[in-house]
């Protein structure tokens, strides 16, 4: 990718030098805004990780179209609540047991699974959490943690905090004795 970005570099310039000495400032604003575009489009066509195949597919909760997407550089601040009992020992989104007294978290769209950093903006408190499942489906939240997580980033007597949300990549496969212990 990068020797590719590197010629795509070089010819952007001696195209942007013929085309200013030929017609001026706006074909060169022109031409860069085209030539711009079809350089970012790579970007846009990468390929998910590997794991991530139906947690990726488009889906409907409450008349409300999610579209899950790969976003490397995803960075959002938002309202972030937690959820318990009534979730506990149920499959997540992914396949894995949802264990409310471990750290997880629930997104719309992020795929599953991956690991997301969570700052929690009130208290500074910041940590990194595996990202399992669907969720929030409540306007205006961002993410569901677990109690634990809740508990971790010190908005589990508050019930929500405003959190800063960064993908930090495709989460590990979970080992056969962390399963065995989500299965208890």
């Amino acid at each position: 990718m990068g020797r590719r970005l590197v010629r795509i570099v070089k010819e952007l310039a001696v195209v942007t030098a013929d085309l200013k000495s030929r017609f001026g400032a706006m074909a060169v604003a022109l031409a860069v805004a085209s030539l711009t575009a079809c350089a970012s489009a790579p970007r846009m066509a990468m390929s998910p990780p590997e794991g991530t195949g139906g947690t990726m597919r488009p889906y409907q909760v409450h008349g409300v179209w999610y579209r899950p997407a790969y976003q490397p550089h995803y960075d959002a601040v938002g309202l972030a609540t937690w959820y318990g009992d009534a979730y506990h020992n149920k499959t997540t989104a992914d396949g894995e047991i949802f264990d409310m007294n471990r750290p997880s978290a629930a997104h719309t769209t992020l795929p599953l699974p991956s690991i997301i950093e969570v700052t929690n903006l009130e208290n500074g408190r910041r940590v990194k959490l595996r990202l399992n499942d669907r969720g929030p489906f409540v306007s205006g939240r961002l993410l569901d943690v677990s109690r634990e997580a809740a508990k971790e980033l010190g908005f589990y007597g508050k019930g929500m905090a405003r959190v800063r949300v960064r993908y930090v990549g495709p989460a590990p496969a979970l080992s056969s004795l962390e399963t065995a212990r989500l299965d208890r």
